[in-house]
């Protein structure tokens, strides 16, 4: 088996996220600008699983040798019919920045009676294993869409996903404390006792 870990993204801010929370494993993890890849995987599933592995599998070809993973995460918001789910990135146009989305979101929002600004965050991670075995895991953190923006911490649509449990956004928690209850940090902490179990396996990891 291989001795690395590839995560098909080139996100910053959620290899960030991702290193801290597979920290504790022996097993380095790189992103796919660590290891020399540019190339724009067209993510035409129907849902996170299928983009998750349409990720994954085309990093595999290049890397058969090694664990790939990969991610599709996306904000459902129950006033939109759950949408922008699996459309999250092209939300509002792809390279248009997030605080720029977020303000288009809080706008769509407005009219919203408060019990309909229910949403939540999902990530589904698929895993390829170099013996072919794939792994699906995924994790979801539920909240509401806040009416302005609140915080610095995290990316992307964090300054507006409020958690009323904690009384704050995702972008106003610790990084300990989100990567302990974010969609995200589930579905990798699931990921990370796979591959464990893997590890144990194969000696050819040590």
């Amino acid at each position: 088996m291989g001795k690395k870990i590839i995560f098909a993204t080139n996100n910053s801010g959620k290899m960030k996220e991702i290193t801290e929370i597979m920290g504790d494993l022996k097993i380095p993890v790189y992103s796919m600008r660590d290891v020399g890849v540019d190339m724009d995987i067209v993510e035409d599933g129907e849902t996170f699983e299928d983009n998750a592995l349409i990720k994954a599998r085309a990093l595999a070809k290049i890397f058969p040798d090694d664990i790939i993973l990969a991610d599709d995460s996306g904000l459902e918001v129950d006033y939109l019919d759950k949408g922008p789910g699996v459309h999250t990135a092209l939300f509002a146009g792809r390279d248009t920045p997030y605080m720029v989305k977020n303000q288009v979101l809080i706008e769509k929002l407005k009219d919203a009676p408060e019990e309909k600004r229910t949403a939540r965050f999902v990530c589904v991670i698929a895993a390829i294993f170099p013996d072919g075995t794939i792994e699906i895991t995924k994790g979801k953190i539920e909240g509401e869409i806040n009416k302005e923006m609140a915080g610095d911490n995290g990316f992307g649509y964090d300054p507006i996903f409020y958690v009323p449990e904690y009384g704050c956004t995702t972008a106003q928690m610790s990084r300990s404390l989100k990567n302990q209850l974010s969609h995200r940090g589930k579905a990798l902490e699931m990921m990370k006792k796979i591959i464990r179990g893997k590890v144990n396996e194969n000696s050819s990891y040590e």
